[in-house]
Order: C-alpha cells, then sequence, then structure tokens
C-alpha cells in the first residue's frame, strides 16, 4: 500500500471529504487529491505530521514504516521493556559495547526479538522521514529481505543504515534521500565484508 492509499483509507473511515482533510491539514483540497494519487512525492516532514495528526496515526505509519495502531480498547497488553541507545556501532566492538550506549529507551515490540535503538546521523534516509537526530528501532536479526530497511555494518567502517539489496554477487545499499550527495553503494561481497545488523521496525520522530 502506498503512503496515499494510506491518507485515503484513513479519511474515508474517519468521514472526512478531501476538503475538510485539507482544511485540518492548512492545504487545499486538490492537494490532499494530489497526495492520494501519488501526483506528490517527497511530501515535507511537517506536512506528514500534520496528516498523522488529522488522520488520528503516525508519520511512520503514512510512511508505511509502521503497522497501524489499534484503538486502545482493543489493543493487547504489551509490557514495556528498556533497550539501549547506540549513538554509533563502531567496527571492531561488541554492538553493546559501553563506548557505543548512550543512553537507554523503551519499546513495546515483543515477539520475542531483540531489539537496540540507533540514533541516526545524516540525511541519507530523509525522504522516507528517517531524519537528522531521530531514533530508529531496530530488530536484530542477521538477514532482511530486498528492500527493506536495515542496519548494516560494511567492513570496518561504523555501521549505516540504507535500503538493502542484495544478488549473487554484490550488495547495493540504497539512499532515500532529498540530497543528491547520497548515491547507490554498491559492494562485492567477496571483497568487502557486509554484515546486516538489524531492520528497522520504528521511526521515533519526536525524540
Amino acid at each position: 500500500m502506498t503512503m496515499g492509499e494510506r491518507i485515503k483509507q484513513l479519511r474515508l473511515a474517519k468521514g472526512f471529504s478531501q476538503e475538510e482533510l485539507g482544511a485540518r491539514v492548512g492545504v487545499q483540497k486538490a492537494a490532499i487529491h494530489k497526495y492520494e494519487n501519488g501526483l506528490v512525492v517527497n511530501l515535507k516532514q511537517a506536512t506528514i505530521s500534520k496528516l498523522a495528526q488529522a488522520l488520528g496515526t503516525t508519520p511512520g505509519y503514512l510512511l508505511g514504516l509502521e503497522e497501524p495502531s489499534l484503538p486502545h480498547s482493543a489493543q493487547p497488553y504489551h509490557p514495556t521493556r528498556s533497550i539501549p541507545i547506540l549513538g554509533r556501532i563502531a567496527a571492531g566492538l561488541p554492538i553493546y559495547a559501553e563506548q557505543n550506549i548512550e543512553g537507554y529507551t523503551y519499546t513495546d515490540l515483543n515477539g520475542g526479538a531483540e531489539y537496540f535503538a540507533l540514533r541516526v546521523s545524516g540525511d541519507s534516509m530523509n525522504a522516507i522521514g528517517i531524519n537528522d537526530g531521530y531514533l530508529i528501532i531496530v530488530r536484530r536479526q542477521d538477514e532482511v529481505e530486498n528492500g527493506e530497511v536495515a542496519v548494516v555494518m560494511v567492513g570496518n567502517e561504523d555501521a549505516t543504515v540504507k535500503r538493502f539489496y542484495a544478488t549473487d554477487s554484490t550488495v547495493t545499499l540504497m539512499p532515500q534521500s532529498t540530497n543528491p550527495i547520497h548515491q547507490p553503494q554498491i559492494y562485492d561481497p567477496a571483497k568487502t565484508p557486509i554484515q546486516v545488523l538489524g531492520k528497522v521496525v520504528k521511526v521515533e520522530f519526536y525524540l
């Protein structure tokens, strides 16, 4: 489902016309029509946040980075637990080395998986709402599907956050940025060690 389809689905569920939603967001009806039909790409973060607030959801859900929230009465009980916030993941150090940990946050994600949070540095993923300084919640896993957003260690460099694509002979780490300086990074895993550390499952926009 595209972001436009999510916007339309939530708008209809709320019983809003395009004009009513536009008034709540501060844009014209024509703009909502364009958003829903994919005629506008790279929406500003402020606009996505206003849409999410008006539709009773999160920016992460509109961007396809989170599952939809259930009504409070329908939500299963998920006890929160503390997970480390990593300012960086440095090559040559254990992932939870003291030098990497800048603090702790809480998550109600469960399922028996292991999670950590990572403080994002830079704008290489800002086109999908992962901005400099934001926290991402990462599920520890050694493999991801092509096209998923992953935390990856490349050779002896610090870990990076990118869309991950692999073939038999290459690994491509794809930025999602409005800054053209960021270009796809293509590696031969036989020459450059590539290690997937986890899959990004949530973005904390307001931390």
